[in-house]
């Protein structure tokens, strides 16, 4: 393929990509590549008691590359199961993975889910969140744990920016509640899905999955009320989330604007901790979330990748649309170097991939710049802490 053969196909990726999402969503990958090859009914390895397991590791809503599902991670302590993020097919990946075969065999796949953590209310971090709610009395047969406990970030009260300056903005979406959080978000859920939750609790005794999961905002009173520009401020501290037994779930603000809030999340087990940036361009906040962490499990974009889809579009539209891609997500050239090693992490995971198709060594520059080791995370490939 030529020169322009290739920036016609990326062109035409892009704008489809554009036709389906936000400027402000991520891309996603175009055909596989043979680093990533679908996956089987594979599993993890299931040693090690505290283990990181990427369910997807793409970036973007678009559905491109079948061996990489929307970006999810689950964190397994024990018989504990914490899970960042719901990108689509991260449900799925989560039967696959393993983790308590015995209780899917039994309708009870989350069964050991115990915690359910949003970075941000970005589709691509929550698509599966609506089927597994609405599921989850069917996939909760026998459970006996408490209900799961679910948090994310709250009622934005302020609509982003528009982007770029001085378009029209667009018509705004349900303008009686434009913002809504994690918890608004469930509610309305709840009232789409009545006609099945009333059936089938009325005809067949099924339970209430409002009973399964206790729905949290992050409280930021105090810290920040996000403005349209959506850059958070600096934190002197992290933001205590949970404590379950022997993991400690803390959480700060991140830096992607005008998305907000963003989080990060760091939990701590006996065996390490394990810190997950969500979507981020490099922040200081999240550096100080990661200092001294055993695993950073950080997005990143190609800014070639970028270069090429926004090479092909009208300067007028190319130039804004790559300083916002770029000054929202963190690149392969700055996660290592800018993030990884001033946090003093002794490994970073590369996840959320743009693009999913990428060749294994685009992101291992990655290295250059850092002292830890890089690995470039795969759906269902576990990693134990503390090994």
């Amino acid at each position: 393929m030529n020169g322009a053969e290739t920036i016609g196909t990326d062109r035409r990726r892009f704008l489809q990509i554009l036709g389906g999402t936000t400027a402000a969503s991520v891309l996603t990958s175009g055909t596989a590549s043979a680093d990533s090859k679908p996956h089987q009914e594979a599993a993890p390895r299931t040693h090690g008691r505290t283990r990181i397991i990427p369910l997807g590791t793409a970036g973007g809503p678009t559905i491109m590359n079948p061996a990489r599902a929307g970006t999810s991670t689950a964190i397994v302590y024990q018989d504990q199961v914490y899970l960042v993020d719901l990108g689509l097919g991260a449900y799925h990946r989560l039967v696959q993975s393993g983790i308590n075969p015995e209780l899917t065999s039994a309708g009870n796949t989350l069964g050991t889910v115990c915690g359910i953590f949003f970075t941000h209310l970005h589709s691509d971090h929550i698509a599966d969140w609506p089927g597994l709610y609405w599921t989850a009395g069917s996939n909760s047969i026998g459970r006996a744990a408490p209900p799961i406990q679910v948090w994310g970030p709250g009622p934005r009260q302020s609509l982003p920016r528009v982007f770029p300056p001085g378009r029209t903005a667009p018509p705004v979406v349900d303008p009686a509640d434009p913002t809504p959080g994690t918890t608004a978000m469930t509610t309305y859920l709840r009232q789409a899905f009545a006609a099945d939750l009333n059936d089938r609790a009325r005809d067949g005794s099924a339970p209430d999955p409002g009973g399964l999961f206790q729905i949290q905002d992050i409280d930021l009173s105090g810290i920040w009320t996000p403005d349209p520009g959506g850059t958070p401020p600096r934190l002197s501290a992290p933001i205590p989330v949970w404590r379950n037994g022997d993991v400690t779930v803390t959480a700060t603000l991140v830096d992607h604007h005008p998305t907000a809030p963003a989080f990060a999340y760091r939990f701590d087990t006996p065996d390490g901790s394990v810190v997950v940036s969500g979507d981020t361009t490099v922040s200081a906040n999240l550096i100080d979330l990661a200092r001294d962490t055993d695993y950073l499990v950080h997005e990143v974009i190609d800014p070639e990748f970028v270069d090429r889809v926004t090479g092909a579009l009208p300067p007028a539209q190319a130039g804004p649309l790559r300083a916002h891609l770029l000054g929202a997500h963190t690149t392969i050239e700055q996660v290592g170097a800018e993030v990884a090693e001033p946090a003093r992490a002794r490994n970073l995971v590369l996840t959320h991939l743009v693009p999913a198709d990428n060749p294994l060594e685009r992101w291992h520059l990655a290295q250059r710049g850092y002292s830890g080791r890089v690995t470039v995370a795969a759906d269902l490939e576990a990693i134990t802490v503390g090994s």
